[in-house]
């Protein structure tokens, strides 16, 4: 299993003391967080995509770039791509760019985006959100696997023998997840192409994704790819963790309490007992994780959100150190009775030796 954090970028008032962190500090702040995640031993660090207020990662790629030259080892990730409002000729030769920086420690999860103002912004109606979201990854998945591509759809101007550059590391196009929080088209989507599935489930209760992550693995299984518990599937998570329960929920209280998205809402032990957020010390972090698994079977890829609701930077860089103790004994626990079929997390390393076996098999068996 992969474990690491992901951003939305949020600029947001400390409750504590009223602060407002500049647009600079934030975007500084993020980078500090993504090598101080490389630091305590995580492997993923995902960044959102956003055009709007109160939010600073609009160029995922040139964030990722930045922090792709300052570490080794980290993979770099969106949390969100706006297949919806990005062109997806563009997606492609920024995405192949990154990852040739990258050594290949570059995959995407791609996004319709629920902010309405957003599309017309970029020429698009929100209302073809779903459609949208198809056709553009049907393109770019094109774009990525075929040296010149002639296309016509809805949405863009026609291709007419068009060849996107720089072409994919190694001929190995960056791993896509398709994220999703409502959305059975995608879980759909994400099946038909044997891509990874990320259920985001920060905010509902878990019947609700127990449902679209079923349905993509049974679909998942139906297209050919495998076994339905051999689909590659990643969850999201939130955590905030103190030697004791006690200094956790006092500590992070008024950032829940006026947290932009949840803020004013339910409880903070309404929200934790029904959606993956855990305000404990770090066994209980260790114990509701593992109950994912139990929830939704075996998965690939498990990210935290840490650093959202106005939290310091001093406290999101004491957060990490906590998940570099707790996430060695996940790894673990997860690993114990770990079916041998299921499939360890994708890497540019491992889809790479895939394609290879996958080249050499039809070699020795033209007529297969």
């Amino acid at each position: 299993m992969q474990f690491g954090i992901f951003t939305v970028g949020d600029v947001t008032m400390d409750p504590t003391t009223g602060r407002v962190p500049s647009e600079n500090e934030r975007i500084k702040a993020m980078v500090t967080i993504a090598l101080k995640a490389e630091e305590v031993g995580l492997d993923v660090f995902a960044t959102g995509e956003h055009h709007n207020p109160p939010f600073v990662p609009s160029s995922p790629t040139t964030m990722l770039g930045w922090i792709a030259a300052r570490t080794e080892r980290i993979i770099l990730s969106t949390a969100t791509t706006l297949i919806t409002t990005n062109d997806p000729v563009k997606i492609a030769e920024d995405y192949a760019m990154l990852q040739h920086l990258a050594d290949g420690r570059v995959d995407l999860m791609m996004g319709r985006g629920n902010t309405a103002p957003v599309y017309p912004w970029f020429g698009q109606d929100i209302r073809q959100g779903i459609p949208l979201a198809i056709e553009n990854y049907a393109l770019l998945h094109r774009l990525w696997r075929e040296d010149v591509v002639d296309w016509q759809g809805r949405f863009r101007t026609p291709l007419a023998g068009f060849t996107a550059t720089p072409r994919p590391l190694d001929g190995v196009p960056p791993f896509v997840w398709h994220g999703s929080i409502r959305s059975p088209e995608i879980a759909e989507q994400a099946a038909y192409y044997g891509d990874g599935f990320f259920a985001n489930n920060i905010f509902w209760p878990k019947e609700h994704f127990q449902r679209l992550i079923h349905l993509y693995r049974e679909r998942y299984a139906h297209y050919g790819h495998g076994t339905p518990e051999q689909a590659i599937v990643g969850l999201g998570g939130q955590v905030f963790v103190r030697r004791n329960s006690q200094d956790a929920v006092r500590e992070f209280r008024p950032y829940f309490d006026n947290a932009p998205v949840y803020g004013h809402g339910p409880s903070l032990e309404e929200f934790t007992d029904t959606t993956p957020l855990t305000v404990g010390s770090p066994q209980e972090v260790i114990e509701k994780t593992l109950t994912f698994r139990e929830s939704f079977g075996d998965y690939q890829r498990q990210l935290f959100l840490v650093d959202h609701a106005g939290l310091p930077l001093k406290t999101v860089l004491e957060q990490l150190d906590m998940l570099g103790e707790i996430v060695p004994v996940l790894r673990e626990e997860f690993a114990k009775g770990r079916p041998a079929d299921v499939p360890d997390a994708p890497t540019h390393a491992r889809l790479r030796a895939r394609r290879d076996a996958e080249a050499e098999a039809a070699a020795e068996n033209p007529a297969g």
